[in-house]
């Protein structure tokens, strides 16, 4: 069963039951005994249905073609299970936008359409050496020819090119600034030297003299100004007062993606990116990963978010403008079939985890309290708790093998099970052909100065 649609014979069926009953004139006899019928009729179709959902388990493939009766805009374009699904992908990941949770929804895509997924070399771990300008040369060589690029890179579209197939399409996605900064700005708080010399580690303090602590040249200070533009390749500490920078920079960007996503309206960004695409419900289901505690979490006076915006005026700028193109795709879609959409992600997701994990998802506990090390998200610092999901100690289930553990596993440890099935996979292909030469040896890899956190 696929849908909302009747299964095929039903609908025959009902349709000659139609044409039947075409003569308005008929007998009143006639016209009860037809509505008899009509009666017993439906009662069947609803217990085949049943009988049907019970059938499948629940596990159905979750389209809109229900949406072809109520939403004028799916009548044009054709029915979406006969349009290719899209796989060439390069998607930008963006820090602390929720990124973690789309680069997991495209691995676990790739895996299920045997897709070659480019990772970074084993001494960048999970990054393409950020923060450097991406460059093929980070690519691992068992990950080519990529259809799909997702793990951390300043984007360097030119570089891509080289990688990507030439229908690849650009996807990222932004954060409002304000939260995002309070978001960096508490998760690297131990790692960017500009804002561990903070007395206090005081968001406040720093927003009030944040010349005095912004050193361009420290480490990892890409994290304390205009990083959404950093991240997208721009010139971070660029003049604000030169408004004819930071308008040709959107305007490049706005050619070069086909869709960028909107972390504040995350699941109406996947009903954009499904269309986009042109994928099934099912294949942008999700769990939410890389959360912080709420004490984690710094508490912002309502004079701060204004602050933040005006030192990360470029980042406002850029997020101001997606934004607003952002709603305009939702409203060409129409606000009430794009709501239609996401309660029926969310009634899929509902199921989705009740399947996988009985009713609820398992526990979040910090970091440092999992005790299944493939669970365990990434630590920036002690001054930060990440929480991420624990299984009851004594269960045997692999994230290797379980596709329901792919919805929790963090992505350090997701980028390395995908380097080793895809170099399992490449050596099985390609057993006496050398690598392809897009990467650095491993040995250079060894001199490499400490990849950025």
């Amino acid at each position: 069963m696929e849908g909302s649609t009747l299964p095929l014979g039903a609908a025959k069926s009902y349709i000659g039951f139609i044409e039947s009953y075409r003569d308005p004139f008929g007998s009143r006899g006639e016209f009860e005994v037809k509505m008899s019928r009509l009666k017993i009729f439906l009662v069947l179709l609803a217990v085949s249905c049943l009988s049907l959902m019970l059938h499948q388990g629940g596990h159905f493939n979750w389209n809109v073609m229900s949406f072809h009766l109520s939403c004028p805009f799916h009548r044009s374009p054709p029915p979406q299970s006969t349009k290719a699904k899209h796989t060439s992908i390069a998607f930008l990941k963006t820090h602390k936008t929720a990124s973690s949770t789309v680069q997991n929804i495209l691995f676990r895509f790739a895996e299920r359409h045997n897709l070659t997924v480019a990772l970074p070399l084993q001494g960048y771990d999970h990054q393409f050496r950020y923060p450097w300008s991406f460059s093929v040369r980070f690519v691992h060589p068992h990950t080519v020819p990529a259809q799909v690029i997702t793990n951390h890179m300043r984007f360097n579209q030119q570089e891509l090119r080289k990688l990507l197939p030439n229908d690849t399409l650009y996807l990222t996605i932004l954060r409002e600034p304000a939260t995002m900064f309070e978001s960096l700005f508490s998760y690297y708080n131990q790692n960017c030297a500009s804002f561990k010399r903070v007395p206090n580690g005081s968001l406040e303090a720093f927003l009030a003299e944040p010349q005095r602590y912004y050193k361009p040249d420290a480490g990892n200070s890409m994290f304390a100004h205009n990083t959404l533009l950093f991240d997208l390749g721009g010139e971070n500490d660029h003049s604000p007062a030169d408004d004819s920078y930071i308008t040709g920079f959107i305007k490049q960007m706005d050619e070069i993606f086909s869709l960028v996503m909107i972390s504040e309206y995350f699941d109406e960004s996947l009903v954009l990116l499904r269309r986009l695409l042109s994928w099934d419900l099912e294949d942008i289901l999700y769990v939410k990963l890389n959360m912080r505690t709420p004490e984690s979490k710094l508490k912002m006076s309502p004079d701060l978010p204004g602050k933040i915006r005006k030192w990360n005026s470029l980042d406002a700028k850029l997020y101001d403008y997606f934004n607003a193109t952002f709603w305009k795709k939702l409203q060409a879609l129409g606000l009430d079939c794009v709501e239609k959409e996401v309660d029926l992600l969310r009634q899929a997701q509902d199921r989705l985890i009740r399947g996988c994990f009985g009713g609820s998802l398992p526990q979040l506990r910090s970091s440092s309290q999992i005790k299944n090390k493939d669970l365990r998200p990434w630590q920036p610092s002690s001054k930060v708790a990440i929480v991420g999901y624990d299984l009851p100690y004594n269960s045997t289930r692999n994230a290797a093998s379980d596709p329901c553990l792919k919805l929790i596993i963090p992505e350090v440890q997701y980028t390395r099970l995908l380097l080793r099935s895809q170099s399992l996979r490449y050596r099985k292909n390609y057993p006496l052909r050398e690598p392809p030469s897009v990467g650095v040896s491993a040995g250079s890899v060894r001199h490499l100065p400490k990849r950025p956190i």
